[in-house]
């Protein structure tokens, strides 16, 4: 990590909007966030977004195909465990989402996801999925396509 900088978690959404052409802005807000913290070594990665963007891209939309194909998500997946520092989960980790769960009433993912910041120091949380600019404990949680 830069000594200058502390490093940021992104969600599934933004690894997601990589790949989906269907919202051209929100996919290059992604690409240059994403390639940004690659660059700087910025961006961590919860092991729980790797799991959900595989399931996410392989899903069909509506009556189209999805995203990626389960090979090609998979060699997506096995970039990002070189790209990234990947976090995984502990006891004291959980108990911090289950009290983002209570204190913040989060949903169960996204205090998962909130715990992960909040455990391992990391500020800003990249999301759409949280009240954008909103301090959650020592996190604050930015939405990156909010212009």
């Amino acid at each position: 990590m830069s000594s200058t900088s502390v490093a940021a978690l992104v969600d599934t959404n933004v690894l997601v909007y990589r790949y989906d052409a269907r919202f051209p802005t929100k996919q290059r807000v992604a690409r240059d966030l994403l390639r940004h913290g690659i660059d700087r070594d910025e961006i961590r990665v919860p092991h729980q977004a790797i799991l959900e963007f595989v399931a996410a891209v392989t899903r069909p939309i509506g009556r189209s195909a999805p995203l990626l194909t389960l090979p090609e998500a998979l060699r997506e997946a096995e970039e990002m465990l070189s790209q990234f520092e990947v976090l995984y989960p502990n006891e004291s980790l959980l108990r911090t989402a289950v009290r983002g769960t209570a204190t913040y009433q989060l949903p169960w993912f996204d205090a998962h996801l909130w715990a992960y910041a909040e455990h391992y120091g990391l500020s800003p949380l990249y999301s759409e999925d949280f009240q954008h600019d909103r301090l959650y404990g020592s996190v604050r949680a930015l939405n990156p396509f909010v212009r």
